[in-house]
């Protein structure tokens, strides 16, 4: 074979290559290269790939094809990747891409080489079989994308949705009765659907739908350590949970967060418990999922954002409030509870991730709840119902100890006092929770929790825990498929509600989770 000839065939296997794989890629039909293929790009200059120099054999062979016919392409990155293996198909679609150049060059009688049309005849001869084959699938192609094109729910919007359905008990004295069993055995179901829109790419406007029955269990036992970290309860009425729109800046830097309701301190700062965080496929406590301290204050509407400074460091910020809606004075955005302050995220090795944290919130009277309903009853509203100030403070940190187990955890604190008056209180809580994955089965997590909930242990105005809580979590996430978990566990509770002589409570869970 000559060199021409070599030449060519080579540069026309990797436009065969860059061409096949968009087109099975749009199929969702198996991948034959990398996936970066995605936005491969016309080259109109040989000088554009990075890793095509002069002294390269194929090189003047390359640069024909482009300034003659250009029918080159290359990849995202502006390499062209020419020792690349490929198939016949491959071969056959840019020997496809070139003919097609060829014959748009002709029908305009723009001149083209005798020897490389006689080439061309020669390979089409040779290539008749894989080039029908690729017309057809571009046919099938063509028409696929067409009924997609008409039978789409939205040109900007995507449903997402996850169902739960849940097994629970509980088993110990409730708080106050001597009833050693006071809940029953239930089984109930909390479903969402999520409306992510998005208007130019790179922003998101979500709506989300929910309805469910899962009730608190807290309002059974009397002790908020044992609520679900999944419970809802609206009589599975649906109702709009989620409204928030999040966009970039500053040439995607910056994250910006604006929300009129259940726009979450989680949304904007981090959550360094990856494997465990999830309402519907994470911890099953409350408590396990997240530190409460700095990501279950006030909450619901406001803004917030987040600003890449390197790429270890981020930091955010956030203003919300959960009386936003409400026109009474005292309320309103700006004259109820609200919450506001910042976390910086820094990333000192691709193993380990650090936050530190710093909320400042304001609740009114009736609106106190400094522990997000995860810790005493106490440490919730140390003062009772007062208006209260707190300064909170977290540390998170999630660290893969190897690549199929993470240690995460936080300790996190609340120096509160009074709005009117000098009483003070401090509140702690901290965690650790181990994740094992893919342990037994692609996609499986072993979860271990344990932690002290939020704890009241200094109050100058009323009365302290008179022990620590301790909470204990053992989970199997057991995957059936892509679409379908189940997850059996339970989470055991010392000392609830900060008092040895309760009894230890246990909380045993069977959930299955679809996603569609």
């Amino acid at each position: 074979m000559s060199l021409s000839l070599r030449s060519l065939l080579y540069s026309l296997s990797v436009v065969g290559s860059a061409l096949l794989t968009n087109s099975m890629a749009m199929a969702q039909t198996e991948s034959v290269v990398s996936n970066d293929l995605s936005s491969i790009s016309q080259v109109t200059e040989v000088n554009q790939l990075r890793d095509i120099a002069p002294t390269d054999w194929a090189y003047e062979a390359l640069r024909s094809l482009v300034d003659r016919y250009g029918c080159i392409t290359g990849y995202p990155n502006q390499t062209y990747r020419g020792d690349q293996a490929l198939s016949r198909y491959e071969f056959a679609a840019g020997l496809n891409a070139c003919l097609n150049q060829i014959e748009r060059l002709v029908a305009s009688s723009e001149s083209v080489v005798r020897e490389d049309l006689e080439l061309i005849n020669r390979l089409t001869q040779e290539f008749a079989t894989e080039l029908a084959t690729i017309g057809t699938r571009i046919d099938d192609l063509e028409g696929r994308t067409a009924f997609l094109e008409d039978n789409q729910f939205s040109t900007t919007t995507k449903l997402k949705g996850e169902a739960i359905f849940a097994v629970v008990d509980t088993f110990g004295d409730g708080l106050g009765t001597n009833d050693n069993d006071p809940t029953q055995t239930t089984f109930s179901d909390r479903i969402r659907l999520n409306l992510d829109s998005s208007f130019y790419g790179k922003d998101r406007l979500r709506v989300r739908l929910e309805a469910g029955n899962i009730a608190r269990l807290d309002r059974a036992t009397g002790f908020d350590n044992t609520r679900l970290g999944f419970d809802a309860n609206n009589g599975n009425n649906i109702r709009i949970t989620d409204a928030y729109y999040r966009f970039p800046l500053a040439q995607d830097r910056v994250l910006a967060f604006v929300g009129a309701s259940s726009l979450d301190t989680d949304d904007i700062l981090a959550v360094l418990n990856p494997a465990l965080s999830s309402s519907g496929s994470g911890a099953l406590s409350r408590f396990s999922r997240r530190n409460p301290i700095i990501l279950r204050g006030v909450e619901g509407s406001g803004i917030g954002a987040k600003i890449k400074i390197t790429d270890r460091v981020t930091l955010s910020g956030l203003y919300l409030t959960d009386d936003a809606s409400d026109p009474d004075r005292g309320e309103g955005l700006f004259n109820g509870s609200f919450s506001t302050g910042g976390q910086l995220q820094f990333t000192p090795s691709d193993r380990l991730d650090l936050a530190f944290s710093y909320v400042y919130e304001y609740q009114t009277a009736n609106d106190v709840n400094l522990t997000g309903s995860t810790g005493s009853n106490l440490a919730q509203a140390p003062f009772g119902e007062v208006t209260t100030r707190t300064h909170q403070l977290g540390l998170d940190a999630v660290w893969e100890l190897r690549e199929n187990i993470k240690i995460a955890g936080w300790a996190g604190g609340s120096f509160a006092n009074e709005a009117i008056g000098n009483d003070k209180a401090i509140i702690y809580t901290a965690a650790i929770n181990l994740a094992f994955l893919d342990l037994g089965k692609e996609g499986a997590v072993l979860g271990i929790s344990g932690g002290i909930p939020p704890s009241l242990v200094k109050n100058e105005g009323g009365a302290e825990d008179r022990d620590p809580s301790y909470l204990l979590e053992v989970l199997y996430k057991l995957p059936m498929n892509n679409n379908i978990a189940l997850t059996p566990g339970a989470y055991i509770i010392f000392n609830p509600d900060g008092d040895r002589d309760n009894e230890t409570q246990v909380v045993g869970v069977l959930r299955t989770t679809f996603k569609f």
